[in-house]
């Protein structure tokens, strides 16, 4: 026969693990119902299938992100300027400063993995507008994306998928994949000139999908946007090892407030807005609107990012998504990926139970 007391932990844990499911589900329920309504969920393919192959390439790590695994949480604010407001209602223009969670990550499924052989840097955004007015955004310091169609990235993800026995890629697969795809040509291109960042703080993030803001008249424009550091870029050192990036950034927040540009590229007429395989020209007008400033970071375990899921379609009014497909299916596959870790986190955080 169980102690009582055991009976009691649990059916606590059942209770707790229960709310935490429930909060994922309805979490997710927006994301599902938008990615069902863009009729990428009509596909065969499902945002589980999608999480399942992250797990097959990256491992499983229970109460982690299935990518960008590896990271740590800051906070600050972001102060918008005059202009950003004469292109959008959404109230995180609003004057003033309105605070800010944020993640700092490199791609990969692995919380160990070596920051120096990451290709590329990530910062996840979480902006507080008020009531109705929450931006989170998803953005990456490559300045396209690899793939225009959640199918074809589902597709790499199972070429790159590491051979069981050797732990290696297999190169002929990779080939035959980016023979397929031609469009990859520009991202592939971007890596082979690209040296990463020393530091978090000097690296760019881009949008990558485009957007629609809205202003008060009712104008609708298509835009994209790149956080631009302050700090000057330096390239990665071949002796910075394997843990660098974390340590680095709370060094250098510890000194004084990190912080970026929000600079806002409009497109022209004919410019590809549903396509984030194809950089807009860079002579497309832009606007700069605002500052962000980073001025704490922390261990990602115990920071309130831990919790967040940076899913790009959490729009503020004023902010709507363009008819790029990528935008349902990261949305749809985030919030799997964030009903998986925040059960196994439950269990966590109460192991004797």
């Amino acid at each position: 026969m169980k102690h009582p007391h055991t009976r009691h932990n649990a059916a606590g844990l059942r209770s707790r693990t229960g709310r935490f499911t429930l909060i994922a589900l309805l979490t997710a329920l927006p994301a599902l119902l938008f990615a069902w309504s863009a009729g990428w969920l009509s596909s065969r393919l499902s945002p589980q299938q999608f999480v399942d192959q992250l797990e097959q390439n990256g491992g499983r790590h229970a109460g982690f992100r299935r990518n960008h695994a590896k990271g740590l949480c800051v906070s600050g604010y972001f102060e918008p300027s005059a202009d950003a407001r004469r292109l959008s209602t959404a109230g995180v223009f609003a004057a003033g400063r309105h605070s800010v969670n944020g993640r700092l990550s490199i791609p990969g499924g692995n919380p160990y993995g070596a920051d120096d052989k990451a290709p590329l840097r990530s910062l996840g955004l979480q902006i507080d507008g008020g009531s109705a007015h929450e931006w989170r955004m998803a953005l990456n310091s490559s300045a396209v994306f690899v793939v225009a169609r959640p199918e074809d990235f589902y597709a790499l993800l199972q070429a790159q998928q590491p051979d069981p026995v050797s732990g290696r890629r297999d190169k002929e697969k990779l080939r035959a994949f980016f023979n397929r795809h031609p469009e990859t040509a520009a991202f592939r291109q971007w890596q082979s000139q690209h040296t990463p960042s020393d530091s978090f703080a000097n690296s760019r993030y881009n949008s990558l999908n485009s957007f629609v803001f809205t202003d008060n008249a009712g104008t609708e424009r298509y835009l994209r946007w790149s956080l631009i550091p302050q700090q000057a870029y330096q390239p990665q050192a071949a002796d910075n090892g394997a843990d660098f990036l974390a340590a680095d950034f709370r060094r250098r927040v510890a000194q004084q407030p990190q912080r970026w540009t929000l600079q806002l590229q409009l497109a022209a007429d004919g410019d590809p807005v549903n396509d984030a395989t194809r950089a807009w020209p860079a002579e497309r007008p832009t606007v700069n609107a605002g500052t962000l400033v980073i001025n704490a970071a922390g261990p990602q375990q115990q920071g309130a990012c831990r919790d967040i899921n940076f899913d790009p379609l959490i729009l503020p009014a004023g902010i709507r998504p363009s008819g790029d497909p990528l935008l349902a299916a990261r949305s749809a596959v985030y919030s799997d990926s964030f009903t998986r870790r925040i059960t196994e986190q439950a269990t966590q955080e109460h192991p004797h139970d």
